[in-house]
């Protein structure tokens, strides 16, 4: 019965992460970035400043792939790299006023798209939805395999 829940759950997992693997790409495309671009640019945005070692840890990519992604980035005017003012040998990260405004597309877009779930889930039904999320990304964290 254990391996079945556990089948469960992970063909369930493959599914959500397959669909909305779906709608990054076609949202990502959208705002003119690639999707780990767009994952760059909205924690960038949430966070305000952040090092580029931090940013690559937080998007789970080493350090050489994070800076790939971080020069396009600055190629394409949306962010701004920096020596940190107080350890030199951290380059901090910022977006710029185009960077801003592709920031603001994105959560625009996607609040709207996950609004848009919530309210097909039947209301009575939205915070057992929200805590057994909250339960599996717990459970997720904690078992992390690589």
């Amino acid at each position: 019965m254990i391996n079945q829940g556990s089948e469960t759950l992970r063909e369930l997992i493959r599914i959500l992460v397959r669909d909305l693997g779906i709608l990054e790409k076609s949202d990502a495309s959208c705002c003119g970035v690639t999707i780990t671009q767009c994952h760059a640019v909205v924690e960038i945005g949430r966070k305000g400043k952040i090092s580029l070692v931090d940013l690559a840890g937080l998007l789970g990519l080493d350090k050489s792939t994070m800076s790939r992604t971080i020069n396009n980035l600055v190629e394409s005017d949306l962010v701004l790299r920096d020596l940190d003012t107080e350890n030199r040998r951290y380059v901090i990260i910022q977006l710029t006023e185009n960077g801003r405004n592709v920031f603001k597309n994105i959560e625009e877009s996607m609040n709207g798209y996950y609004k848009s779930i919530f309210n097909s889930i039947p209301e009575n039904k939205r915070s057992q939805v929200m805590e057994s999320l909250q339960l599996l990304t717990n459970a997720v964290e904690s078992n992390k395999c690589c």
